[in-house]
């Protein structure tokens, strides 16, 4: 069986474990190991790149390394070490010796190399099929400066991934969050941008003002956030790349916070709380006109849009405490989908557009938790201290979130979960970290 269906099987597989209704991926006989619920990784080999000149040694390996830790980061590969290997790779253009890498048990291998000129690189791989005995498409090649190696490598790691899978990947994306820094008593925080696993940290911001829950926009290009540099919650709109700034109009005497985009990036829907009521409005970010979409007499807030635009879900008490509620994007009745023991928050939708990620918090502990958009499904993946805040991967197959420690001296930290529950991991950062929100793929 090929290494392409051994991994569909367990894709498969985990999707069984949160999703039974969700689709297969392939057809035909496949074959999964599942011990009590563990679903065996798909061994694969990488040699280091070649390097095509003086100037690609170190370089070449690094690329490499960093593709190897995407693909077994995701729970669903596991890497076979070098020392285990029989064969040798000496060049990008040498014949693969199937049978050795068989011997190994490696089902994928990946083989690449590296060249410099001048300030600029180029990363050409290829990946094998190795129990068919043959390569997984035609080799590819990506061009770029020396200091975008890093996000070469992720490229890489997305097609090896989704020539696997058959699922897109998520490894060239970047994250937005809250650096926390100085005791708990006194926490300061900022904004910073980093890639997905913690590399090439930009601060966004200084930490003269609390800020918090920063959104991507659809385009990556711009970040929503919440700050309270004037004393009171106010949305600002920052751009990426020259961290200019600006805050969005709002009427005097009003609090706004809990922003988040429109799928099309063009509106911005947040909560606004004014003479003690709070409810949840839209505004045109281009003209600054805002609508009211709730008029309960409660606390409505955390809106996230569908991917589609139609739909907003959001978090009210409406009926005694938290819950989740979906309305029309335009505003009109609204349908809770909520009903099980505790109270929901901070709901966002998957970009799959089939499962509606929040957090949950009851009988003392927090989860993080996914269901469907009907509210059907319930399924909790993470349970600790303090859960909460969870952001989808831009494929929709991995969630982020905040997770904080107990006690006096606690810190929050990012981690991630599968959305099988399986293969949760702490996202390395330098300090305190917290409120993530992935991004789409970059272009």
């Amino acid at each position: 069986m090929s290494f392409t269906n051994a991994l569909k099987a367990i894709l498969v597989a985990g999707a069984a474990l949160v999703a039974p209704s969700l689709p297969a991926f392939a057809e035909g006989p496949l074959r999964i190991e599942i011990t009590d619920g563990v679903i065996e990784p798909l061994p694969f080999a990488i040699p280091d790149f070649q390097p095509e000149d003086g100037g690609a040694s170190a370089l070449a390996r690094s690329v490499s390394r960093v593709i190897a830790a995407d693909l077994a980061g995701t729970g669903l590969f596991r890497e076979i070490p070098s020392d285990a290997f029989v064969s040798s790779v000496t060049s990008f253009a040498s014949p693969v010796a199937y049978a050795d890498w068989k011997a190994i048990n490696a089902q994928a291998l990946i083989t690449g190399a590296v060249s410099t000129s001048g300030d600029n690189i180029a990363v050409k791989f290829r990946i094998f099929d190795v129990f068919s005995g043959q390569p997984l498409g035609e080799g590819l090649q990506f061009n770029g400066t020396a200091a975008s190696w890093r996000r070469m490598a992720h490229k890489v790691a997305d097609i090896v991934y989704s020539r696997i899978t058959g699922e897109t990947g998520y490894f060239d994306s970047r994250v937005v969050y809250v650096a926390e820094s100085g005791p708990k008593n006194a926490r300061r925080k900022r904004l910073a941008v980093m890639d997905y696993d913690g590399a090439n940290v930009q601060f966004l911001t200084d930490s003269s003002a609390l800020v918090l829950a920063p959104r991507f926009s659809p385009t990556g290009d711009r970040v929503l956030y919440t700050s309270y540099e004037t004393g009171f919650p106010q949305v600002y709109l920052l751009d990426v790349a020259t961290v200019g700034r600006q805050a969005l109009s709002s009427q005097q005497g009003t609090m706004t916070f809990a922003p988040r985009f429109s799928p099309d990036g063009r509106t911005v829907v947040y909560s606004l709380s004014a003479g003690g009521n709070t409810d949840i409005y839209t505004m045109d970010i281009a003209s600054g006109q805002s609508r009211r979409l709730t008029q309960a007499p409660s606390i409505e807030t955390a809106p996230s849009f569908s991917p589609d635009g139609s739909q907003i879900v959001f978090e009210s008490d409406r009926s005694g405490n938290q819950q989740l509620y979906v309305m029309p994007a335009g505003g009109g009745e609204a349908t809770r989908i909520s009903f099980g023991q505790g109270r929901y928050g901070t709901p966002v939708w998957s970009p799959r557009g089939d499962l509606i990620a929040f957090t949950k918090q009851n009988a003392g502990r927090f989860h993080i938790g996914v269901m469907r958009t009907d509210g059907s499904e319930e399924r909790l993946l993470t349970a600790s201290f303090l859960d909460e805040g969870p952001t989808w991967s831009p494929n929709g197959r991995v969630i982020m979130f905040t997770r904080e420690s107990q006690g006096a001296a606690g810190e929050a930290a990012l981690y991630s979960v599968d959305i099988s529950g399986r293969n949760l991991r702490r996202v390395v950062t330098d300090g305190a970290a917290s409120d993530p929100a992935w991004s789409p793929l970059l272009k």
